[in-house]
């Protein structure tokens, strides 16, 4: 997936790892928001990737990251990145 300029600044400043980007795209919850998809993790999402990883030892090495939440367009380019602050409500 390509990166807008403005996803790769966001991803700096806000020190999220390339790599929590492709666990959401693999493991994340998707909701259409406003012409493009949210990906986050929700219970679901974790339980996924907790799953794929194998125990939740192993998960609380990236749990800092499971509140964050991305955003890709249509065009499948990821347009932000963020940290989740409050509950996202479903349409």
């Amino acid at each position: 997936m390509s990166n807008t300029l403005h996803a790769e600044v966001r991803l700096q400043q806000r020190a999220i790892p390339p790599f929590m980007v492709e666990l959401l795209e693999r493991f994340g919850s998707e909701m259409r928001c406003g012409g493009a998809d949210r990906l986050f993790f929700d219970k679901a999402a974790v339980e996924r990737l907790r799953r794929y990883v194998g125990d939740r030892r192993s998960l609380r090495h990236i749990e800092p990251w499971l509140n964050l939440y991305v955003v890709i367009g249509d065009n499948g380019r990821l347009v932000t990145a963020a940290r989740q602050t409050r509950r996202f409500t479903r349409p």
